[in-house]
């Protein structure tokens, strides 16, 4: 009985695109496109995500690469950000209180650089003006009549006690010592000796005035620490009054200038209070001239005695136009929410608050922040700081060390700020998966998700769209001008990539490597447009290069290494198909499958499973065919074989059950004892209902399938199964479709399991009649047959048990 599927036709294999369809001659007729085609769904998730001010409404922009996300995404940030308000300037400033808590001050946009020079204009200013006035001719007189004071109230202390000391022979001396009393003769001092020498009663009267003056003269000396505080607060409030002047002359005209905000206004009031209190701080130290103006600029060590009263301006918005659109290639925690970095100083770090930089959250703060989410992750501790400022809604400035408490070294905590930002953070569809099953905050945070399509629809219109898309790259990346021919090729090439004829790929990324290359060659071949052939060329290039391994696999085959036939007939045995994927490029390779049976319980042995070399899907595929198994032929009975199913020469996991079609027609062909026609080879799963369904990678497997053909060399029997469901994909190699065109390969829509045995076999594959059998000479018949022998034969041998259990790796039926 002759197969009831004919082949495709060669026009079904691989959808053309006319260049006579497209309305142009080359894309310099084309205008550019400056709409995003393809990718509706995507664009209403940012602009709803972008557009909803409400906490936790962060985006996820999930896709595939090479869509365009980070062009497409950062590009609308960018746009909607035009209308958005320019945020406020960021300062951070001395805490005069307590130093190590630094003050951050909200400006109006480009008045922080403002404050920042007004600061460093007073500073300069009063270094001249404090100096002048404390080195004047009126501040030295006041200041000498303090000290002055100070010494008149210490000398008539000395002149008293002197003057008690006279009468009785004793005098006040300064020795190295300090003050003391001796006894003096003559105007002189006696010595040890002398004093030695005078009589007894003398000597006691002596020594007694001695002890009562020079218990009189530490008394005295004890008020002297009083009177030297009392001196230094009379000068420093005399420093007060000559300098408060000064300094709130050059403060009046800064508080002018932020007369309206009143944060700044607190701010200066404390700054002129310590210039006030420290304005000693203002004369020049040994060696260094007074700063006048035009003055050679002063050396580090002077100038870090005014860093106290400089303005740290973390973020300016000066020229900033509209809201902040901030893409952060590498986000670090310190690069996210800023740090505070160290000086080092005789052996020791020291910081303060100039010390304090800007992370990414700053910089973006009132705007959007764009992040990549794969370098998100893979940095320390960067994703938990992130939420950690969403959750708050404040940046709070801290070292990796310092959160987890492995550094003790003194550092300042800056005062933390208000986080208004909408986060976009770009990644691939499992990342965003994985995060939202395993972080529990994650969907709290990013609620919005930018679901980037893998491919649209061919149509009309689109064809058009994605032609001026083709022409909006060419001219944005200065290739050459595209004529009609080319652009058909790259749109058959966009299907190609997409998988499947009906949709054109959004993998922009692509499509623009292949005219890039295009542009080398034709180039190379001095031709001033890019035509058909360079795009082809191109493509033959990219799979040349990275067709080193498929040519190797095809090689050993043909050696004879690798057990491959394409011609004759074989019991249990089928050409199965299988994908291997490398970076940036894929390959179909052909495998043999083989299936024994003998008597058994019942169990079809999956060998790549047992020896824990096939995934779970594969698994699951042996399983569903045993179970298509009992339902068709032992509903009513026990089976009682045991079967085998292997990939030959197979040293690598084996996963997927797109060949769970193809054993099963070998365990069906072991049964019946029919052979294979080895000319075919089979891809396709099958469900419990006999029905063959779509599986991935079918142009690939197709491919590789005809490579090896091709080099055994084509005898016109030569094809491929392939389910029905998978025809819209196919968009197969040229070589393919002319050999097709000649007779000499084929590719046949298979529905079923009956109608792919027919083609493998020759022989019907029968259905029940009436009588509830298959027919004689049918396969459903000789399998049905050979497995009631095999239950005849087992109760023969007198072996029980449990039959019809499910059990073991391999499916027990």
């Amino acid at each position: 009985m002759a197969a009831t599927v004919a082949p495709l036709k060669p026009e079904v294999l691989y959808r053309r695109c006319e260049p006579a369809e497209l309305p142009f001659q080359t894309t310099a007729e084309l205008k550019d496109l400056h709409r995003i085609v393809g990718q509706e769904r995507a664009l209403g998730s940012l602009e709803f995500g972008i557009g909803i001010r409400r906490q936790g409404y962060n985006l996820f922009a999930l896709g595939p690469g090479g869509t365009g996300k980070h062009t497409i995404a950062f590009g609308f940030l960018q746009q909607r950000a035009r209308a958005g308000d320019v945020p406020p300037d960021l300062c951070y400033v001395n805490n005069f209180e307590v130093p190590y808590r630094p003050i951050a001050l909200k400006l109006p946009p480009s008045r922080g650089s403002k404050l920042q020079s007004e600061m460093r204009g007073l500073i300069e200013d009063l270094r001249v003006a404090i100096p002048a006035i404390l080195e004047g001719e009126e501040y030295r007189n006041r200041r000498q009549l303090i000290d002055e004071a100070t010494k008149t109230r210490q000398a008539e202390i000395f002149e008293r006690l002197q003057a008690e000391a006279q009468p009785k022979g004793i005098s006040l001396l300064r020795t190295p010592m300090g003050f003391a009393f001796a006894p003096v003769r003559e105007g002189a001092a006696l010595s040890p000796e002398d004093f030695q020498k005078l009589p007894e009663a003398e000597r006691k009267r002596i020594e007694a005035d001695l002890k009562t003056l020079q218990e009189e003269l530490e008394e005295e000396l004890r008020k002297f620490p009083a009177w030297e505080r009392e001196r230094r607060d009379q000068a420093r409030e005399l420093d007060r009054q000559v300098t408060s002047a000064a300094v709130a002359t050059g403060i009046a005209v800064v508080k002018e200038h932020f007369r309206d905000l009143p944060e700044v206004l607190a701010y200066l009031g404390a700054v002129e209070k310590d210039i006030v209190d420290n304005a000693d701080a203002f004369l020049p130290t040994e060696g260094e001239s007074q700063g006048a103006p035009g003055t050679p600029r002063l050396s580090p060590a002077v100038r870090d005695r005014f860093r106290r009263y400089r303005v740290n301006l973390l973020v300016d918005h000066t020229h900033q136009v509209g809201a902040p659109v901030i893409y952060e290639d590498n986000p670090t925690m310190p690069n996210l929410v800023g740090r505070v970095e160290n000086l080092a100083e005789l052996g020791a770090l020291i910081t303060d608050f100039t010390l304090i930089k800007a992370g990414a959250l700053h910089r973006a703060n009132g705007g959007y922040l764009m992040l990549d989410a794969q370098k998100l992750l893979t940095q320390p501790y960067a994703y938990e700081a992130l939420k950690r400022a969403l959750r708050a809604r404040q940046i709070t400035i801290e070292s990796p060390g310092q959160a987890l408490s492995l550094v003790s070294t003194t550092t300042v905590e800056p005062e933390p700020v208000f986080l208004d930002v909408k986060v976009l953070i770009v990644g691939t569809r499992d990342i965003y998966y994985l995060l939202a099953a395993q972080d529990p905050e994650f969907n709290d945070l990013f609620k919005v998700a930018a679901d980037f399509d893998d491919d649209m629809p061919r149509e009309g219109e689109a064809v058009l769209a994605y032609a001026q898309l083709i022409a909006t790259i060419a001219r944005r990346e200065g290739l050459k001008t595209l004529d009609r021919g080319a652009v058909a090729r790259l749109i058959e090439q966009a299907g190609r990539i997409a998988d499947d004829n009906q949709k054109l790929t959004t993998r922009i990324g692509d499509v623009a490597d292949v005219m890039r290359e295009a542009d080398y060659w034709a180039g190379r071949a001095k031709h001033e447009v890019i035509g058909a052939d360079d795009i082809e060329k191109a493509i033959d290039q990219q799979i040349y290069r990275s067709g080193r391994v498929r040519e190797k696999s095809l090689e050993i085959i043909d050696n004879g290494i690798v057990l491959i036939d394409t011609a004759g007939s074989k019991v249990g045995q089928i050409n199965g198909l299988s994908v291997l994927s490398l970076p940036n490029f894929s390959f179909g390779k052909p495998s043999r499958i083989t299936a024994r049976v003998r008597l058994g319980r019942g169990e079809v042995i999956d060998v790549e499973r047992r020896v824990e070399l096939g995934g779970p899907t594969h698994s699951k595929g042996v399983l569903i065919l045993s179970a298509f198994l009992a339902a068709r032929y032992a509903s009513d009975q026990p089976l009682s074989l045991s079967a085998t199913l292997v990939f030959e020469q197979s040293y690598g996991g084996v996963d997927g059950d797109s060949a769970s079609s193809a054993e099963l027609y070998a365990l069906m062909s072991a049964l019946s004892e029919l052979p294979i026609d080895q000319s075919f080879a089979v891809t396709g799963s099958v469900n419990q209902f006999g029905q063959v369904q779509a599986i991935g990678g079918v142009n690939q497997k197709i491919e590789g399938y005809f490579d090896v053909c091709r080099h055994h060399g084509l005898t016109g029997k030569q094809g491929v199964l392939i389910p029905s469901t998978n025809v819209r994909h196919l968009m197969l190699r040229r070589d393919i479709v002319e050999a097709a065109h000649k007779g000499q390969f084929r590719i046949f829509p298979i529905e079923t399991i009956d109608q792919g045995i027919e083609l493998l076999t020759g022989f019907p594959a029968g259905a029940r009649e009436d009588d509830g059998k298959f027919p004689k000479g049918s396969v459903n018949r000789r399998v049905e047959d050979r497995l009631i022998a095999l239950v005849q034969q087992r109760r023969r041998f007198g072996v029980g048990g449990d039959e019809g259990t499910e059990g073991g790796q391999g499916g027990r039926v």
